[in-house]
């Protein structure tokens, strides 16, 4: 039995709030269970110096996590600098991005990601990167409508899962009591058409084997698809 009492493949009841961010061109609240992230995604009509004259845009993300998002205070990053882990996962919400988007199509612009936990309960790295590209889209629809750019540079969707072993048996959208006694985790980034972005698993103690590894990837498809789902109606 899964601590919280969800079946082996039942997500915890997932929103999007959209619109969240009065200002932002693009804004979502997320929210898997307990886990809470604020995503906006903000148009900048420039690019990089060293992106500078090659005609194509970028797209890259920031992550934080608010002091007492969790259940001990921790450090604000602007007085210590962004963690390794800060940074592993600002990176991988940026390449989840940039997956889906059409560099040369978004033109020498770019769309800044902010991923900030509000509250945390296990799987924010996977929340951030499902309420981003809900953000995302919001901020291409709004340029597309504005007739800043004339065609869309998203190609597909994109959405996160965690998925693990615990008590030896695969179950999807770990929170933070079966993260933390799992003994496999894995976090999935698919896209809406079943394409890999990008898997990172561990195991906490044995190896897992193939067969497990493929029953994970079978839980966190069928969980992106769910999740795709929710994308779409959040947007209408």
């Amino acid at each position: 039995m899964r601590p919280s009492g969800r079946s082996f493949d039942e997500l915890r009841p997932v929103s999007f709030e959209t619109g969240y961010s009065a200002h932002a061109e693009g804004s979502c609240m997320v929210r898997f269970g307990n886990t809470h992230v604020l995503c906006t995604a903000s148009w900048d009509e420039s690019v990089p110096p060293w992106m500078r004259g090659r005609g194509k845009g970028w797209v890259t993300a920031e992550y934080s996590m608010l002091p007492r998002a969790t259940h001990t205070r921790g450090r604000r990053e602007t007085k210590t600098g962004p963690s390794g882990r800060t940074q592993e996962i600002q990176r991988l919400i940026g390449r989840s991005m940039r997956a889906v988007v059409d560099m040369k199509t978004l033109g020498e612009r770019q769309i800044l990601i902010d991923c900030d936990v509000i509250q945390a309960d296990g799987g924010t790295r996977t929340a951030s990167i499902t309420g981003a590209y809900v953000a995302l889209r919001q901020c291409v629809d709004w340029a597309l409508k504005d007739g800043i750019i004339t065609k869309d540079p998203i190609l597909d969707s994109v959405a996160a899962i965690s998925c693990g072993l615990y008590n030896g048996s695969p179950v999807v959208d770990l929170d933070y009591d079966e993260d933390s006694t799992a003994q496999a985790d894995a976090n999935f980034v698919l896209t809406g058409k079943g394409g890999i972005v990008e898997v990172q698993g561990t195991a906490e103690g044995e190896p897992f084997s193939h067969e497990q590894f493929t029953a994970l990837l079978t839980l966190a498809t069928d969980a992106c698809n769910t999740l795709g789902e929710k994308q779409r109606a959040a947007l209408g």
